[in-house]
C-alpha cells in the first residue's frame, strides 16, 4: 500500500465496487449466496495484493480480472444451476411431487437492491434488469465458463474484445470466438424478453389483480391472469405446471394449505416477487414461498415459487412471521 494510501482509503476504494461486482458474480455463477461469497473473497485478495498494484490498468479493470479468476475457480467445482423447466417436461398435478433436490441444482433469486446500480441513466437500469432476469441468468448457466465471462463482460458490461482478451490472458480472436458460440448458444435457449424495467399503469393493474385474486384463492380469477402456457414451478421440486387446468387442480389439491396466504411486494431480477405466507397451524402466517412473476404484453407468462425461505426471506428483508 502506498504511503498515500490509508487503510480507510483502500477500504472505501474497494467498497464502493461491491455492487457492481456482486451483479457480475450473480450472472456467472446463478446465486446470491455464492456472489456475495465471490466477492467477498475478490475483495479480500485486492486488499491483501493493493500494495503489488502498479496502476497498469483501472482498479475496476484489476477487480474484474480478480473476481473472474474467482467465479471461474468456483465454477470447477459446480454444476449448472437450472429452472425446474431446463430439466425436463412438464409435469400434471395428479404426478407425484418427487423429492426435494439439493440446493446447488437451482438457479436462485437476487434481491434487485442488491445488484442495480445505485445511480444510473433509466435506460442503463432498464438494460440492468433485463439481464440478471431468471430466464436469462439461466441461460447463461448453459454457456461453458469463460464464454459465460465473456459474453457478460462484451455484451452485458459493454467491454471492448482488447480490454476482455487482456482481461483473460488470450488473444482478441479467441474473445470473438467464444462471444459468437455464446451468442449461438443463448440464441437455442429459453432467454425471450422479459418483465419491463418501470412497470406501466397497464402492469401495476395486472399485479394488483393477481395480489387480489391469490388472497381471495380464486383460481377462475387467478388463471384468467396467466397466459395460456405460462409456467409454474417450484423449487427445490423439479414438477413444474404448464396448464390452467393443472395449475388449478393442483392449488385446490396438494396446495391447498396456501388457501388464506397474504402476499407482500418485493422485487427480485429485474421482476416483480411476493413473499407468500400461509397460515400456521399455530396461528398466523408463516414463510411458504418467494414468488418471481414473468410478467409482459398485459399478462404473467410464469411464476416460480421459491420455497427456501429460510435463507431467502432474510436476503431479501422479509419478517419472518406475519400476524392474521
Amino acid at each position: 500500500m502506498s504511503s498515500s494510501t490509508t487503510t480507510d482509503d483502500l477500504d472505501q476504494l474497494l467498497e464502493g465496487h461491491r455492487r457492481e461486482l456482486r451483479a457480475y458474480a450473480y450472472r456467472m455463477l446463478g446465486s446470491p449466496f455464492e456472489a456475495d461469497d465471490a466477492v467477498q473473497e475478490t475483495l479480500v485478495r485486492a486488499w491483501k495484493a493493493y500494495e503489488g498494484f502498479e496502476g497498469r490498468s483501472s482498479v475496476r479493470s484489476w477487480l474484474y480480472r480478480i473476481a473472474t479468476n474467482v467465479c471461474l475457480d468456483m465454477l470447477d467445482s459446480t454444476q449448472r444451476r437450472a429452472r425446474p423447466m431446463d430439466l425436463g417436461p412438464a409435469g400434471t398435478a395428479a404426478g407425484p411431487l418427487g423429492e426435494p433436490m439439493p440446493e446447488v441444482t437451482w438457479l436462485e433469486p437476487v434481491p434487485d437492491a442488491q445488484v442495480a446500480p445505485e445511480v444510473a441513466d433509466p435506460a442503463d437500469v432498464a438494460e440492468s434488469r433485463e439481464t440478471i432476469r431468471l430466464a436469462f441468468v439461466a441461460a447463461l448457466q448453459h454457456l461453458p465458463p469463460k464464454q459465460r465471462a465473456v459474453l457478460i463482460l462484451r455484451e452485458v458490461l459493454r467491454w471492448q474484445a482488447t480490454e476482455v482478451a487482456e482481461l483473460l490472458d488470450t488473444s482478441v480472436a479467441s474473445v470473438n470466438s467464444a462471444l459468437q458460440r455464446a451468442r449461438d448458444t443463448i440464441a437455442k435457449t429459453d432467454a425471450e424478453q422479459g418483465s419491463p424495467g418501470e412497470l406501466d399503469e397497464e402492469h401495476r393493474a395486472l399485479l394488483q389483480r393477481y395480489v387480489d385474486a391469490f388472497e381471495r384463492y380464486d383460481m377462475d380469477a387467478l388463471t384468467s391472469l396467466l397466459r395460456e402456457d405460462a409456467s409454474w414451478s417450484m423449487p427445490p421440486y423439479a414438477l413444474w405446471l404448464q396448464t390452467h387446468d393443472d395449475i388449478a387442480r393442483w392449488c385446490l389439491g396438494p396446495g391447498i394449505g396456501c388457501k388464506g396466504s397474504r402476499l407482500i411486494p418485493t422485487s427480485a431480477n429485474g421482476a416483480p416477487a411476493y413473499g407468500q405466507y400461509k397460515p400456521a397451524p399455530d396461528g398466523g402466517l408463516e414463510p411458504w414461498s418467494l414468488q418471481v412473476l414473468d410478467v409482459a404484453d398485459g399478462e404473467v407468462r410464469g411464476i416460480v415459487f421459491f420455497l427456501d425461505t429460510e435463507r431467502l426471506f432474510p436476503l431479501f428483508g422479509l419478517p419472518p412471521r406475519l400476524d392474521t
